[in-house]
């Protein structure tokens, strides 16, 4: 027995099972297919149900890869994903952790975004909790549902919820973001080890605004404009209220919300509860991270930096956010100052203070319109503010592909020797520059990072690594901090913590390298959680928020052995039947 064995999270030893026969076979978390042993086969009443040879797990992920090799279509595959994860989770996660590189892009982005359009035409079997603005009075009552008989803390630790508005870069999808929640959940298992059987996805489904499915007779969702306003309010409260009540230490991680609401709903639960923001916070600190990284190899000071943002929404503004903070710290000055650097554009062009369209998140960083003399034209050309703003660093989250043009770029290298260019929209059809132009328009001097998997590319015989700002090297481990932790909020400090670990492990800075990346790739996700937990672990102690005693702190080597003792990893366990004793969710 390991030295952490005993956690509650560590998950070793036999698993208790409420079934046998079939119904254990219809059990993705219990099922193990070919690889139940004879033992088991005969007291769990199996004999007959499977074939004669049994296979080890290792045979199994062979046999699902080669039918997963075979399909043609990357929508394809993911569906073929979705199956197998219906059928048998550890086979799933198993299959993905032994081909993550190659498998990312068909779980994930892009291919995910166009398995939730088809979401209502595609449907084969539900998962996760949906909660209706038609049925508001039926929150707590749906959520419990969800909680495991015994568990005092409900037996759930994280809670993806979005209502679907702003998904991927596709907008609108209405309910179908519950399959964005679910796919979250799953990369937090895969990149940060959290038990996916304590994990929930939910869908707040308030109506849709996209016609398209409001005119599909398929359309599975509430077929209505979105609701807006006190009614939208008091629904989410009463799914966070439910959450404090039945799941009270679970950490709640919202996705996908659009412009009005991200922040908004950030701002409002931050201070009461341990909540999260993907598109505000994660993409903010994973980009901050690939941003610092490239300051320092370019020797800039972080606190002198100049930042323009193209694209203003919750992403935009949350990367904003997230730099400006650094700014600040990095050169002694107040947040409100550090925003002067900082400066932001989305389809009305520059943001003004005289602009009454402007939103709760854009709002700080609308400069005053009195000190720019600028016609509609030139408000929104992008060689234009560039050559009055002189930005060390271009952001792109405006989902406007080639917004990013050889002109506009090879003046902002007239006023910066290493350009720092981050196209990030998604999915990679919606890139505002491809990083081979990027390179080439800045004689190889540009630091170069993506919101989407791109090749390396070759130029004056150097070869350059392009990173992917992709948030799942930074959210999982932000989150199995806070579970391991049980923390009683996610702290501005805790977020600083999780992007100071996840700059140290930048391939670039490690290497001192500008040809490598500036972000971790996926294949290394889980050991960049680790850190990352372990960063935001040590914060929360000294700021009195974490809920557990006995964290190894003082000791860095045994606080990685005790967060990694409590990873969950895809490997079958011996199942044993004692009635009423099962762990799954769908037990209950």
């Amino acid at each position: 027995m390991g030295k952490y064995d005993d956690l509650p999270l560590a998950d070793r030893g036999p698993i208790k099972v409420p079934y046998k026969g079939r119904a254990l076979l219809n059990e993705p978390y219990y099922n193990k297919g070919t690889a139940f042993s004879h033992n088991e086969r005969h007291k769990l009443d199996l004999d007959g149900m499977l074939p004669t040879n049994l296979q080890t797990l290792k045979q199994q992920v062979d046999r699902a890869y080669e039918q997963y090799s075979e399909l043609e279509t990357d929508l394809e595959k993911n569906t073929f994903m979705t199956s197998l994860q219906e059928q048998n989770l550890v086979l799933y996660f198993r299959v993905i952790l032994e081909h993550l590189k190659e498998m990312f892009s068909i779980i994930y982005t892009p291919t995910e975004g166009a398995a939730i359009e088809n979401y209502s035409r595609v449907f084969r079997r539900a998962d996760g909790c949906f909660l209706t603005i038609m049925h508001p009075d039926e929150v707590e009552n749906r959520l419990s549902k969800f909680v495991v008989p015994g568990a005092d803390d409900g037996g759930v630790d994280y809670i993806v919820v979005s209502d679907g508005e702003q998904i991927l870069g596709i907008g609108d999808q209405g309910i179908g973001g519950i399959l964005i929640s679910i796919a979250k959940l799953a990369l937090t298992t895969i990149c940060a080890g959290v038990h996916p059987d304590r994990c929930l996805g939910v869908v707040l489904d308030t109506g849709t605004n996209n016609e398209k499915l409001l005119k599909d007779d398929l359309y599975l969702g509430v077929k209505q404009n979105r609701v807006r306003g006190k009614q939208y309010d008091e629904f989410v409260n009463s799914f966070v209220k439910s959450v404090k009540k039945l799941f009270p230490k679970a950490y709640i991680h919202f996705e996908d919300f659009g412009v009005h609401n991200a922040r908004r709903l950030l701002n409002e639960y931050r201070g009461e509860h341990a909540v999260f923001n993907d598109d505000v916070q994660g993409t903010g600190c994973v980009t901050l991270a690939s941003v610092m990284a490239a300051a320092k190899l370019s020797d800039i000071k972080l606190g002198d930096l100049r930042v323009l943002s193209y694209g203003a929404g919750s992403a935009g503004t949350g990367i904003t956010e997230q730099i400006a903070a650094a700014v600040a710290n990095n050169a002694g000055i107040s947040k409100e100052d550090a925003k002067k650097q900082m400066f932001l554009v989305d389809k009305q062009g520059l943001l003004l203070d005289n602009d009454d369209s402007l939103s709760i998140a854009q709002k700080p960083f609308a400069h005053p319109a009195s000190k720019w003399s600028l016609s509609d034209d030139e408000r929104k050309d992008l060689k234009t503010l560039i050559g009055k703003i002189k930005p060390h660093v271009l952001i792109g989250t405006s989902t406007n592909p080639g917004a990013f043009t050889e002109d506009a770029v090879r003046e902002m290298a007239k006023h910066v020797e290493h350009p720092i260019i981050f196209p990030l929209s998604n999915p990679t059809r919606l890139h505002e520059a491809k990083p081979e132009d990027l390179i080439k328009w800045t004689d190889g001097k540009a630091f170069v990072a993506t919101g989407s998997p791109f090749p390396p590319v070759k130029y004056n015989d150097k070869t350059y690594e392009i990173a992917e700002c992709n948030n799942s090297v930074c959210f999982p481990g932000i989150g199995l901090g806070c579970v391991l932790g049980k923390t009683k909020l996610l702290s501005d400090g805790m977020l600083v913590a999780a992007v100071s670990a996840l700059a140290d492990e930048t391939p670039a800075v490690k290497q001192n390298d500008p040809t490598k990346e500036l972000c971790p790739g996926v294949e290394q996700a889980r050991d960049v959680s680790v850190k990352i937990a372990m960063g935001v672990l040590k914060q929360a102690a000294k700021e009195n928020l974490l809920g557990v005693q006995n964290v190894p702190l003082d000791n860095d080597k045994e606080l990685e052995e005790w967060v990694r003792a409590q990873m969950w990893d895809a490997s079958y366990r011996e199942l044993v039947f004692e009635e009423g004793k099962g762990t799954a969710k769908t037990d209950s």
